[in-house]
């Protein structure tokens, strides 16, 4: 028998979620598969040469014996937590795309057991709403270090040349210095 838990079934993914097994959507639209795409392939594309790892959607997570994710993107690099059948401990940064199926849970109880676990950043992506969350973990907690967002054309309209100049179209992760991350990049797609 299979033990992962996304394939157990061929049409149904699902998540132990505090001991429960939870069904995630069965197939991610295209708005999710684009997002969680576009942050893998800026994650590979810069971590190419490096220690870290990114893996994306469809590799299990086992943070504790009743916590078992799908997370969109991670990032690992401690190359020991990556095993034959998934990722077994804390990744270093976790990102979820958010489906109306799995957004109660990503913003809930897998944010807080996500910092129990010690990753370190966390990503909460809204597709629909071009919008990402970036949490960075302190003393146990995560904390909202910002909220980036793409602001549709009939809102940049309504704003001023100074209000538009200082949007924030670009933001850095964390765990890395000198990657400048894009937000046309993060929702290069996006319909």
């Amino acid at each position: 028998m299979n033990t992962n838990l996304a394939y157990q079934d061929e049409f149904q993914r699902e998540e132990l979620i505090d001991g429960k097994i939870v069904a995630m959507s069965p197939r991610p639209a295209w708005n999710h598969i684009s997002v969680a795409g576009n942050i893998y392939y800026l994650f590979a594309h810069y971590l190419r040469k490096k220690k870290c790892v990114p893996i994306a959607d469809g590799m299990d997570l086992y943070l504790s014996e009743k916590d078992h994710f799908i997370p969109d993107v991670m990032i690992v690099c401690d190359p020991d937590k990556i095993k034959h059948n998934g990722v077994h401990g804390a990744p270093d940064l976790v990102v979820e795309v958010l489906s109306p199926s799995t957004a109660k849970n990503d913003k809930g109880y897998k944010k807080e057991a996500y910092a129990a676990a010690g990753v370190k950043e966390y990503w909460i992506v809204s597709p629909n709403d071009k919008l990402l969350e970036q949490y960075l973990l302190k003393d146990g907690q995560f904390i909202l270090h910002d909220v980036y967002v793409i602001h549709p054309d009939y809102e940049l309209a309504k704003m001023t040349e100074e209000e538009r100049a200082a949007l924030v179209t670009e933001f850095k992760c964390s765990l890395y210095d000198d990657l400048l991350i894009s937000l046309e990049d993060v929702f290069r797609r996006v319909k």
